[in-house]
């Protein structure tokens, strides 16, 4: 959840430090790109941990492949929406998907079964 959040507001920022100095825009793209693959291995672990066993491979599957979709997508619409708004808010499209995924890890963890999680460590 923590990548995730530092994530999103890397989406969030790093649109208002293009034609500024270079070094805060390369830390944060840096961070950003550090930050913004950590969610994968997580979701990854979480269907592996809680489905079923005979369908933790079909799972999977759809796990990627909805990851995937939801990268072309936001790949289709960032160009679209920055002609919208212009490209220093045109970033903050990107940011709905990490904090998306907070909250949908947050309503994860207060279910009973998230105790399976990381060997019951959360």
């Amino acid at each position: 959840m923590s990548a995730m959040l530092i994530s999103g507001v890397c989406a969030l920022g790093i649109g208002f430090l293009f034609g500024g100095d270079a070094w805060p825009l390369l830390l944060v793209a840096i961070v950003w790109g550090i930050t913004v693959v950590a969610d994968s291995a997580q979701f990854s672990a979480s269907v592996t941990e809680l489905a079923e066993r005979e369908l933790i491979g079909t799972m999977l599957t759809v796990q990627t492949c909805l990851g995937f979709l939801l990268t072309m997508v936001s790949i289709q619409l960032l160009p679209w929406f920055a002609d919208l708004v212009g490209w220093r808010y045109g970033f903050c499209l990107l940011a709905a998907g990490p904090f998306l995924g907070v909250i949908a890890m947050a309503r994860l963890r207060l279910r009973p079964d998230s105790g399976r999680l990381a060997g019951g460590r959360r």
